[in-house]
């Protein structure tokens, strides 16, 4: 059966895969375009679990909002490249996996991946697969949170598409905004001292005191050396002890009280953060190949 152009162009358009490679399959099923199909999904599946050990640590972070403002759903899907994740076709998958999260509320990574996309007809992880297939680069649903509001209000910030915060708090919109914008520009770990953890406070207790032991001063002014030392850190860790990005005169813990409003958690996201990325040696690369022909 003669392959027609209009035949490779159809395929393309269904698949989103390479010209040559829809010619092959159509000439392996004899024009059959659905089997053809069926053909290039299994080869496509087959080339994600190759990709699966590629390190993904570029991507994006999306946020869903239930309309009423009851629920907010925060995401990181992660790409190979800056590339690919600029593309319709990933932004598309990320902003429908968020959805999937605030509509389906799932325990966890595990049940998110197993629920059906949004707007789709496969679970997020089969959906996920197929768009590794297409694209050619692994891609990972790394995390996601959810927010419920309860008696409070929800706030979210997004910072190009690479800096995500959800904030849960009681005041007014602009308030929270404030407030997660802050959270982005300044990476407090926790609310407030009570929910440091004991371990990191012991830790950095044991060695302000090392450092101010090496002064010799006497032992009283050696405590009140560390423990104005550990006020500081406490204060640049702390959201409410961090000094407010639009007013550096005055704490976010002081803004909060004169609003007569308060936060009771945040989640923020950078893109990549905590990833390993590889280092590439791209002439090693070049010679390893000329060797290798």
């Amino acid at each position: 059966m003669t392959i027609t152009a209009s035949m490779v162009k159809e395929l393309r358009e269904r698949t989103g895969s390479g010209m040559m490679e829809c010619k092959k399959a159509l000439v392996e099923t004899g024009g059959d375009i659905e089997a053809a199909i069926e053909l290039m999904r299994k080869s496509g599946l087959a080339k994600a679990g190759k990709r699966a050990g590629k390190v993904a640590a570029e991507g994006t972070i999306e946020i869903a909002e239930a309309a009423d403002g009851s629920r907010v759903a925060m995401v990181e899907v992660n790409s190979e490249t800056d590339f690919v994740s600029k593309g319709d076709d990933f932004r598309d998958f990320a902003v429908a996996v968020a959805k999937t999260a605030l509509e389906q509320a799932p325990a966890d990574l595990d049940a998110l991946l197993a629920a059906p996309l949004a707007g789709g007809d496969d679970t997020v992880d089969a959906a996920r697969q197929s768009l590794v297939a297409k694209i050619g680069e692994n891609i990972n649903v790394r995390r996601f949170v959810l927010f419920e509001a309860g008696d409070g209000a929800l706030a979210s910030y997004l910072h190009g598409t690479r800096i995500g915060v959800v904030v849960s708090h009681t005041g007014d919109a602009t308030l929270g905004k404030d407030v997660a914008m802050h959270v982005a520009a300044s990476r407090p770990v926790c609310v407030s001292e009570a929910d440091v953890p004991a371990d990191l406070v012991a830790k950095e207790r044991e060695i302000f005191s090392a450092q101010a032991a090496e002064s010799g001063k006497p032992a009283n002014i050696v405590e009140k050396m560390v423990e104005g030392r550990l006020r500081k850190f406490l204060g640049e860790i702390t959201l409410v002890g961090q000094p407010f990005v639009k007013n550096p005169d005055q704490s976010v813990g002081d803004l909060l009280k004169q609003a007569s409003a308060s936060v009771s958690g945040f989640a923020r996201y950078e893109v990549g953060e905590g990833i390993e990325k590889k280092q590439e040696n791209f002439a090693a690369e070049v010679m390893a190949q000329v060797q290798g022909g």
